[in-house]
Order: C-alpha cells, then structure tokens, then sequence
C-alpha cells in the first residue's frame, strides 16, 4: 500500500482522484466511515481492486484497518492518505512496517511550477498550495480558514490539544520567524505558556509537517553552534502572509528562495537529512547535506547571481572542512560555472543542476 501525506490543501485527494480504475472512498463523510465498522466485510468486498480511502485518519483505529489489508488481501491495491504521517498519533498503533510505501506531496515544486507558467516570483509570494497559488491575489481570509482547519481537523482531532489561543499564536510566530533560530523562552511568555509546552508544540509542528526543524551540522567543535536548531515555515505563501510582505525586495526574495530551494530538495530527494552549520562567529551556511561515509556538501542560496557575496560563511566552513562540494544556487543561473573560493572552489548552479549533483552524491 502507499501513504500518501502531506497538509490540508496541497492536492492528496486532487492526486488520488486522478488515478485511473480506482474505488475512492472518502472519510470525511459519516456515511462512508460507518462502512468501515466491519472492516473485514468492507475489505473483502474490495477484493483485488484498486482502492483510496481518502483521510484515512477520520477512523477510530486506522493502523488496525491497513494492516489487515496488507496481511490478507495482498491482491487489493490501497492509497491512503492523511494530513500527517503514520507515527503523528496514538491512533496508529501500529508502524506498519514493511507493509507501506510513503510518498510524501510538498507543496509545488519546480516541475509543477513549470507546468503552471513558470512565475517562480508568483510562486515565492503567493506559495505552493495549488488553490492559493492560482487565486488571483492572496487572501487573509483563506490564510486564516486554513489555520482554523487545522487545528480543528488536524491538531484537535490527532492530538487533542487545549488552548487554542497560545497554539494558533505559536504557529503564527514560527511562520512569522521562519528560517530563524529556535529559542523555546522566546516562544514561552508571547504563547503565555511554559518552554515544555513550547517544545511540545514544535513537535507537533513537524510531525504535521507544518514546519521543518533543520538541525545544526557539527562534529562538536568548540566554535560551532551543536543544538539550536532553525524552523522553516512548511510554505512561503504563509510566510508572506504573516510577515505582512506585500510589494517583495529583492532581500525578501532571497529569504523565500531558501525555502523553495529546502522544499525542492525534500519533494525531490525526501531522504536527504539537510542541515545548517553556524560558528560561535556567527559564520552560518544555508545547508549542509551528509551522503553516508563521505565530505559534507555546502550550500549557500541566493536569489541572483549578481549580488556579489564574498561566500564568509562558506569559507569558514570550508576552514573546518576542507573536503566536500560547496555549492551556491541561485534562481537565475542556467549554466553552472566555477568560481573561487579562496584556495578552494566552489560551483554556481541552477535548482535543477543542484538537485541533480545531490542526488548522485546520495546515490554513490
């Protein structure tokens, strides 16, 4: 079977609809759900179809459902999808390990941004959720009814969690901070709630795939940052929304490149563990990508190649390790060139050309 997740609006039920010779099946509606009551008769009744049960999460015990799909009707083919993963609640009381593939849909990515005109600045300002995307003009009102149904069909009905207030006024700060570093205290007093709350929230966080924790990268040097993490908005249509951008700079632009470049390379390459690194200095890189048993992989991104920089960062971190590719993306480079970096070099390249260098490092 597959699990298909992703957050509310991104397209997991526009997807399953679009596969052909299919039994869809939807659990938003009561009816539908009182179906699975028997879930012995119901899957018999499948036998050997192709089958979605769409949020799949709406049932009491949905793990007890797969697993029995998957350990006696091999023959039928099963979708299921829901707005977090497997392991985000006490209702899967099961992993179904071995029994799954997971597919994880991010918001738009390059191939899709392609299809739809390629307005990659449309893209950074208005976000990768498909409705919101191709609305004419963003809308506080669709914003702020997302959240509302997040927390009233994600977060209350998965985690059950109390005081609205200071967890819809945590997501709006996240969103607001987002690609920053993480202090919990600095959350506490604002979401009038304690720094073991704080934490729990963030968990939830990304558990829902709200937001993303990159964790630092280091080898527990004495000069570098080991534990604060930064969290990254799962969207940069929200991030405008809540930082109040309307007319975007070319600084704004460049902070919203950062998100689409850790977006692309989570729907392209869903393995990689990206990181950050950051020094007592305050030198930081964007990401660092480990491929096992080899260098770090350096990635600086900028918006365009004609902001000249003199990479300090990258330099730095290239002091401390010396072996490994250093790369800097930027959204208008079509052919990647060398330059150099001190001593070393580092190579200027397109999203497509970086996604295509990680991932035969990964591969190797």
């Amino acid at each position: 079977m597959v699990w298909l997740s992703g957050v509310r609006r991104v397209g997991k039920t526009t997807l399953a609809h679009s596969l052909s010779d299919i039994e869809y099946l939807d659990l938003e509606r009561p009816s539908v759900r009182r179906q699975f009551e028997d879930p012995e008769g119901l899957l018999a009744s499948l036998e050997g179809k192709r089958v979605v049960f769409d949020e799949v999460h709406r049932l009491s015990n949905p793990s007890e459902l797969l697993k029995l799909a998957a350990d006696y009707h091999p023959a039928t083919r099963i979708v299921a999808t829901g707005s977090s993963t497997l392991h985000a609640t006490s209702k899967f009381r099961d992993t179904l390990t071995g029994r799954k593939t997971d597919v994880w849909l991010t918001p738009m990515m390059s191939a899709d941004l392609e299809a739809f005109g390629g307005d990659l600045t449309r893209r950074l300002a208005q976000g990768g959720l498909p409705p919101f995307f191709m609305a004419e003009s963003g809308s506080t009102g669709d914003f702020q009814e997302w959240m509302d149904s997040y927390w009233a069909r994600d977060i209350q009905e998965l985690f059950r969690l109390e005081r609205r207030a200071s967890f819809l006024r945590f997501v709006e700060l996240i969103l607001a901070r987002s690609g920053g570093m993480f202090e919990a205290t600095a959350f506490a007093g604002p979401c009038e709630v304690s720094r073991p709350t704080i934490a729990n929230y963030l968990q939830v966080l990304e558990v829902t795939r709200v937001a993303h924790v990159v964790r630092p990268f280091s080898t527990r040097r004495a000069a570098e940052i080991v534990a604060a993490p930064k969290v990254y908005a799962f969207d940069t249509g929200f991030v405008t929304e809540y930082r109040g951008w309307n007319d975007l700079r070319p600084d704004d632009l460049g902070h919203l490149w950062e998100h689409y470049v850790l977006n692309e390379i989570q729907a392209r390459i869903p393995s990689a563990a990206v990181h950050y690194w950051r020094d007592t200095r305050h030198n930081e890189v964007d990401f660092v990508v480990v491929p096992h048993g080899r260098h770090p992989i350096a990635i600086e991104c900028k918006w365009s190649d004609s902001a000249r920089d003199e990479f300090g960062g990258l330099r730095a971190f290239r002091r401390a390790y010396p072996e490994g590719d250093t790369y800097v993306v930027t959204a208008d480079v079509e052919h990647p060139y060398i330059r150099a970096l001190g001593d070393r070099s580092l190579e200027v390249v397109g999203l497509t050309h970086l996604i295509e260098r990680l991932r035969v490092a990964l591969e190797q």
